[in-house]
C-alpha cells in the first residue's frame, strides 16, 4: 500500500514512522526533495518544533542551499572535503557572500575543486 502513495504522502508517512518513538536524534537525507513548496514549509516548521520544543537533534543532508539556510549549524562538503563548519550567517560573513549558494561556490573554488558553471 505504501508504494502507491505520492511523494508528499510517502515523505509524511516516513517522517511519522521515524517520530513514533520520539527520537532524540533524527537523521534526514534530503527530506523535502520532490515536495511542493507548501509541504516543504510545513516540514521545516515541524523540524524546528522538534528541535526547539522537544529538544531533538536533527541532522539534515541537503544540496539545496535555501534549506541549508534554515539550519542552525552547517557542515558544507564537496568531494569528501569539509569546506566550512559554521552557522549560515557565519559562512556568508566569512566569504563576504550575500547567500549560501554564492558562499558555497566561492568555498568550492578556493579548495581547488572543479566548479561547474551553467552553460
Amino acid at each position: 500500500m505504501v508504494a502507491q502513495l505520492s511523494g508528499g504522502q510517502l515523505s509524511r508517512t516516513s517522517l511519522a514512522v521515524a517520530l513514533l518513538n520520539q527520537p532524540e536524534l533524527l537523521i534526514l537525507d534530503e527530506p523535502t526533495i520532490g515536495l511542493d513548496p507548501v509541504l516543504r514549509e510545513e516540514l521545516w516548521r515541524l523540524f524546528h518544533q522538534l528541535a526547539g520544543d522537544l529538544g531533538a537533534t536533527l541532522i539534515v543532508s541537503s544540496h539545496i542551499m535555501d534549506e541549508a539556510a534554515r539550519c542552525d549549524q552547517l557542515l558544507l562538503m564537496r568531494d569528501g572535503s569539509i569546506l566550512a563548519d559554521d552557522s549560515p550567517e557565519g559562512v556568508r560573513r566569512s566569504t563576504g557572500s550575500h547567500d549560501l549558494e554564492q558562499a558555497f561556490m566561492q568555498l568550492a573554488g578556493e579548495t581547488g575543486a572543479a566548479v561547474e558553471t551553467p552553460a
